[in-house]
């Protein structure tokens, strides 16, 4: 998908996220959630991992190898794409939300609509192919692609900038995260 194609459709997703941020049902929800901020740093890495605190109440799940190779295959590709900590961080949180960072094939009928991948990817969608977008390189570097396009992505909350990219059904899910992919990027960032 060219550049300006998918500026103008993150674009017009953002607008109507944010009109029915104000709009609709989900301001109740959204002040919930923003109620619940927990101011956290990360001592290793600083203020570049959590910004603005974590939103809402945080998950976690056990990694195993596989998701453990993922995560490293994920920061890899951030560091080649010249990326720092937090788009790392940004990235692990949203692969995390996504498919629990297991690279999914097609799943027949539990499929969403043709999603594949770390960070479920849709060729339809212009991501690329079902080869490129299981790939955890590819895929990785697809979606940090997306996120410089994000203008101020740095400073926003982590689940805003992932939506930004995404345009998923469920904005606020990225933000549970963000707690544990900043300590995996802590933890693999230097290894």
């Amino acid at each position: 998908m060219n550049t300006i194609l998918r500026k103008s459709v993150l674009g017009i997703a953002g607008l109507a996220f944010t009109g029915g941020v104000f709009a609709g049902p989900v301001a109740a929800h959204a002040a919930d959630t923003t109620a619940s901020v927990k101011p956290v740093s990360v001592s290793v890495q600083g203020d570049k991992l959590i910004p603005h605190g974590v939103q809402g109440e945080q998950s976690r799940i056990d990694l195993n190898d596989e998701q453990t190779k993922n995560v490293k295959a994920i920061i890899a590709a951030t560091k080649k794409a010249g990326m720092d900590e937090r788009a790392a961080v940004v990235s692990i949180a949203t692969a995390l939300q996504e498919s629990k960072l297991e690279n999914l094939g097609h799943l027949g009928d539990r499929n969403d609509h043709d999603s594949q991948g770390l960070f479920q990817q849709r060729p339809s969608s212009g991501w690329g192919t079902v080869e490129q977008i299981t790939d955890p390189e590819y895929s990785t570097t697809a979606f940090l692609k997306g996120l410089k396009q994000v203008d101020g992505w740095q400073d926003m909350p982590l689940t805003k900038a992932a939506q930004t990219v995404q345009v998923s059904a469920y904005p606020d899910h990225y933000a549970q995260w963000e707690q544990q992919a900043a300590d995996l990027v802590a933890e693999h960032w230097n290894s």
